[in-house]
């Protein structure tokens, strides 16, 4: 995995990495949190996916994401449909289980879709402390 600086170019219709705080991400794969949390502030239309269990989001979860947990996503991949060519920002915990998710989208024809690196853990430290961490 590489350090992602702000300059680079992003994927279509997601951001570059924010310059600071620095985490380790792979640009091809993944997005910072803090340039998620741009994305839904300037109202660009994206869908942020969390594929934790039903117990983790009862713990906490990011306001406006949709939950299909990992292991019924194949299952439940119609959901997804109206976002096949739209941005798909997908989180879990620290980053395994979505990186997995975000890997099966694109084999299922989802063009747009990245990892949000750390997870909800990340987006706890980094842009709302009100989303609590476990």
């Amino acid at each position: 995995m590489t350090q992602r600086d702000h300059d680079q170019t992003p994927s279509p219709g997601l951001p570059p990495a924010s310059a600071a705080p620095k985490i380790n991400l792979n640009p091809e794969w993944e997005v910072h949190p803090l340039d998620v949390h741009k994305l839904k502030n300037t109202g660009t239309e994206i869908l942020i996916l969390d594929v934790r269990q039903p117990k983790e989001w009862d713990l906490t979860h990011i306001d406006g994401a949709k939950l299909i947990p990992l292991d019924q996503l194949p299952q439940r991949v119609t959901e997804l449909e109206n976002w096949r060519d739209k941005p798909i920002v997908v989180h879990c915990h620290h980053g395994a289980r979505s990186l997995r998710a975000a890997a099966w989208l694109r084999q299922a024809g989802f063009a747009q879709v990245k990892s949000m690196a750390g997870g909800i853990e990340a987006w706890s430290l980094l842009v709302d402390k009100a989303v609590g961490r476990y």
